[in-house]
């Protein structure tokens, strides 16, 4: 009982991959993991504890699911005395920070996207950038964009690298889907494709040699499909640009 007492007034910043980026992408989890660390933010992870967020079990129509997912993993971060999350999944934060409060009871737990993170710490001089020489375009994934309203965010932190940054003709509220979420990359690949290629082509149109996103799926939908230009998550173009302490 007081071991579970002292967890319960534990405060802890929880660093949540999402699954795709846990499974697939694990250089972006690295990357970010380091970004966090050198910005100063304190964080533990779950890896063998935490279930999805649930997502796509919400999206298929599963309400009931989706709430004995949420409700499993609020017992895990109660647990574990987690008050905060950040996540750098757009479909993992929206489901956090909007769909936990409806789908459970007390839900007190403050969610973040990475993006927010890093803008903070860019404000707050805790996140130095050294210049970057590219011309870049952004695409604005929409569970983070019309989901959510970031947008001014991640074009903050990509402008404090010193990268030329090239809007595509649909951008921001207007911003045209990669094809990737909500089922229709695994149900529907020709649609998924189709949309990722003409995305690619709306990056190429603005002559940027790279396209830049913070969805690990629109990441992973635009790389494939993409032709002539370099798809890249945000941590991967960051990694080059985040300062190291020199030795003296």
């Amino acid at each position: 009982m007081n071991m579970l007492k002292r967890l319960f007034k534990t405060k802890n910043v929880l660093y949540y991959p999402g699954c795709l980026t846990k499974f697939v992408g694990k250089d972006i989890e690295e990357n970010y993991k380091k970004i966090l660390s050198k910005i100063g933010v304190d964080f533990i992870q779950l890896k063998d504890l935490e279930l999805c967020c649930g997502s796509p079990v919400l999206n298929a129509g599963h309400q009931k699911e989706a709430e004995e997912i949420a409700r499993k993993n609020f017992k895990i971060f109660r647990e574990h005395g987690i008050t905060k999350i950040i996540t750098a999944c757009p479909a993992c934060f929206k489901m956090f920070a909007k769909e936990y409060p409806k789908l459970v009871k007390d839900w007190d737990i403050e969610a973040e996207h990475i993006t927010m993170t890093l803008s903070k710490a860019l404000k707050d001089k805790k996140l130095k950038l050294e210049q970057i020489d590219a011309e870049v375009t952004y695409h604005d994934p929409c569970h983070l964009g019309r989901h959510y309203g970031i947008y001014k965010e991640p074009r903050e932190i990509i402008k404090s690298t010193g990268a030329k940054l090239m809007e595509m003709r649909l951008n921001r509220e207007n911003a045209f889907c990669c094809g990737g979420g909500a089922g229709v990359r695994t149900n529907y690949p020709l649609l998924s494709s189709s949309a990722a290629k003409e995305r690619a082509k709306m990056a190429k149109d603005t002559k940027a040699k790279i396209l830049i996103t913070t969805c690990p799926m629109c990441f992973y939908n635009l790389k494939e499909n993409a032709d002539g230009i370099e798809v890249m998550e945000l941590s991967q173009f960051l990694k080059s640009s985040v300062e190291e302490k020199k030795k003296k």
